[in-house]
């Protein structure tokens, strides 16, 4: 997570979608920038809004545009499948060695399921806090497929130039998937797909 004082704008780091390398070329001009533990880093638009909007909006006087990411959620997967195919994992519960994405993506729609595959939902992440029937959630939402979109917003509201490094690139891995497992996942989280759908649908 970003927050760029003076603009204003906080940026929450979806997993998954590229943020790694946008923090780390724009690191050094946050005035605030949670990098680890993953809990903070990972903040949900919920939780940002419930414990870290309130104290910045009292402190700098006034709101914050809050933006964010989303990938197309089997690529989304894709990416945490090859990510936990690394061999620096750390721990064996979490690593998808020996497993096709096939079967990463069966035990992800299962009811209960193990370490390695359980990596939640942008959905749930980008989801807004409601109270009191008030929704506080996302200012823009970019997709990841179009990260030159996200590239050109932070380049004008920072008044910058911004080259990404490439960082944290996972092992190459095939990602195909049976029809049957594939309709299995649109089912499971038909929430991803369809808020992924308006987005496109909204030139997002």
């Amino acid at each position: 997570m970003l927050v760029f004082w003076h603009q204003r704008l906080t940026m929450l780091a979806t997993p998954k979608t590229g943020t790694t390398a946008i923090e780390s070329a724009l690191e050094s001009m946050a005035h605030v920038a949670i990098q680890r533990p993953p809990q903070l880093k990972h903040a949900s638009v919920r939780k940002y809004h419930r414990f870290i909007a309130p104290w910045l909006e009292s402190v700098a006087g006034g709101p914050f545009t809050v933006i964010a990411t989303m990938r197309e959620p089997v690529g989304w997967l894709g990416s945490w499948y090859r990510y936990r195919q690394r061999e620096d994992m750390g721990d064996d519960r979490k690593s998808t060695v020996g497993m096709s994405f096939d079967e990463f993506v069966r035990l992800y729609c299962s009811d209960d399921p193990p370490p390695a595959v359980n990596v939640g939902a942008q959905a749930q992440f980008l989801a807004p806090k409601t109270e009191k029937g008030i929704e506080k959630g996302l200012d823009h939402l970019f997709r990841y497929e179009k990260i030159e979109d996200l590239i050109n917003f932070l380049e004008d509201r920072l008044n910058c130039e911004i080259i990404l490094p490439r960082l944290n690139v996972s092992p190459a891995a095939s990602l195909d998937l049976a029809p049957e497992t594939e309709r299995k996942l649109r089912k499971f989280a038909a929430k991803d797909f369809e808020l992924y759908d308006r987005l496109c649908q909204a030139g997002g």
